[in-house]
């Protein structure tokens, strides 16, 4: 079994680099993993390449499996999707899904993979990630039957709540944003759409996702009176103005903020981060949810793409990584 890879590295703020590493070993009760997809998270990603972690949240942002130290070099990522080539006999042969960097092959306990439900295409199982964000969101939230909705931000985030909520009976839904190029996406969700001016107030619920000021702002103002703002958005090392006057207090709005690296309070007691995963992967048997796979590339390319994706050059929600093995 060759026991060398190839590791995507963040080798300074703004710039990357492809380094060959060595395999440890597999001890008993380990996998080998061969790589066939991997997701870039826009958002995360993209901050955490050009240096964007405040010092304050080193720890707290740290990936499960990341090497290297923020701001760099490191090596970051976890939306990772492969086959195991050695392990339990359960395993192997198995596609499973793992919090792991973009790299060619990698050795992980076993008990760190989740096998991707055989009716999952690889190709869509990079959005376990986010989807098991999704979900964290909206049991932090708690929509109920008929609720009136709105999903400010229509990137990888915010689609994809906005996808898991249309399932929601009776729900009054919309997902808003600035870039009208977000309603053929919102399209395949169905989902409706509206721009930000256009968008539907009295809500009972917005859950903000643009990771802008403006975005924050106008999610205040489309709420009804005592309605929340989930908040989604993650800011680095941005200061974000909240307008805080006005009708805030009298309307007795609240913003509350979810985040992804605990379990819901509200699940805490009777689902485990496994149970979390393991939904979000079950949830992704939607073939609408291909709609959040913009674009794709080789491997080989990532040093060259991740600064197009910070940029905005390559305008993506979820883009996919493709290594020279798949199939």
């Amino acid at each position: 079994m060759n026991r060398t890879a190839r590791a995507f590295w963040l080798s300074s703020p703004g710039e990357g680099e492809l380094r060959e590493v060595t395999l440890p070993e597999p001890g008993e009760g380990d996998v080998v993993v061969r790589s066939l997809y991997s997701g870039v998270s826009r958002g995360t990603e993209t901050l955490v390449f050009r240096g964007g972690v405040p010092q304050s949240q080193y720890a707290a942002m740290r990936a499960p499996f990341q090497e290297g130290e923020f701001p760099a070099p490191v090596k970051y990522g976890y939306l990772s999707v492969g086959m195991v080539e050695e392990g339990p006999a359960t395993l192997v042969g198995r596609t499973v899904f793992c919090l792991y960097p973009h790299q060619t092959r990698y050795v992980v306990p076993a008990s760190a993979v989740t096998v991707v439900p055989e009716t999952v295409p690889a190709e869509r199982a990079v959005l376990a990630g986010t989807v098991e964000t999704a979900v964290n969101a909206l049991w932090d939230a708690a929509p109920l039957v008929g609720d009136r909705i709105a999903v400010v931000g229509g990137g990888m985030v915010g689609c994809s709540v906005a996808a898991l909520l249309a399932r929601f009976p009776g729900v009054r839904l919309q997902l808003v944003d600035a870039d009208p190029n977000r309603a053929e996406v919102a399209k395949a969700l169905g989902v409706p759409f509206a721009a930000p001016e256009n968008a539907q107030g009295d809500c009972d619920l917005v859950v903000h996702a643009s990771a802008t000021e403006q975005g924050l702002a106008r999610s205040l103002e489309l709420l009804r009176p005592e309605g929340t703002v989930l908040e989604l958005s993650w800011y680095g090392d941005r200061r974000i103005a909240l307008p805080l006057g006005e009708a805030f207090h009298s309307r007795r709005l609240v913003v509350r903020s979810s985040q992804v690296g605990t379990v819901s309070p509200a699940r805490s007691g009777s689902r485990t981060y496994a149970d979390r995963l393991a939904l979000a992967l079950d949830l992704l048997t939607d073939p609408a949810l291909d709609a959040l796979v913009t674009g794709e590339s080789a491997f080989e390319e990532l040093p060259d793409v991740l600064p197009k994706l910070a940029s905005g050059q390559i305008p993506a929600l979820c883009h996919r990584v493709r290594y020279a093995d798949t199939p």
